[in-house]
């Protein structure tokens, strides 16, 4: 993976070509990271890398594994865009999966992170792209601090993280922690029910508020 830092006219900017290989994304996750530190925008780096594993992982999966693509990081006054450059032209597709199935969410990821995405044709082919604002509200907020638990979780009970692009997965993962927690509040003297109760009037609240 080679980085190129392009200093005119706009400062803020990272290019990394990569070849779309599953090892390859541990790499760009870890260079997102590192950059948005560079930039004071760590803030960031949670929801930057999650949509930089998604595109990625979609080039690997519909452009063909080992073909060449680029990381595009760009940041101006109020927002982060990520842009991921690949050689087709065929643009993706938003698809409603049932729930059993474990792919088709990487568009719904991107919709719930990002204030605004899209795809734009290239001489070479297309580049997906999304913008972060740089004071991300209060939803994108909960995905990140809950992504960063989850990924803990993971490592507490000595599984793999769970990813988001796995359906069955990330349930089995999700139910393993609510039940700890469930035999937590029950060892500290709480109400399960109540706490559980109390989280669903509030996220659905958050949901007509959102809507």
């Amino acid at each position: 993976m080679h980085r190129y830092s392009v200093t005119d006219p706009k400062p803020r900017r990272c290019i990394l070509p990569f070849a779309a290989e599953p090892l390859q994304l541990a790499g760009l996750r870890r260079a997102v990271k590192a950059e948005l530190a560079a930039w004071g925008m760590s803030a960031l780096a949670g929801e930057a890398q999650l949509i930089t594993t998604e595109l990625a992982s979609n080039v690997i999966k519909h452009v063909g594994q080992g073909s060449a693509a680029t990381l595009v990081l760009d940041a101006d006054a109020d927002q982060l865009r990520v842009e991921l450059h690949d050689s087709s032209d065929k643009e993706p597709q938003r698809l409603q999966p049932a729930r059993d199935e474990e792919s088709g969410r990487g568009l719904q990821l991107l919709a719930a992170l990002a204030a605004t995405w899209g795809t734009t044709p290239t001489a070479a082919g297309k580049a997906v792209w999304c913008e972060l604002p740089l004071t991300p509200d209060e939803t994108r907020r909960r995905i990140q601090r809950a992504t960063t638990v989850m990924e803990a979780y993971g490592r507490a009970v000595g599984g793999p993280t769970a990813r988001l692009s796995h359906r069955s997965a990330l349930e089995e993962s999700v139910t393993s922690l609510i039940l700890d927690l469930l035999h937590w509040l029950t060892a500290h003297g709480l109400d399960p029910d109540d706490i559980l109760d109390r989280a669903q009037t509030h996220f659905e609240s958050d949901l007509k508020a959102a809507g």
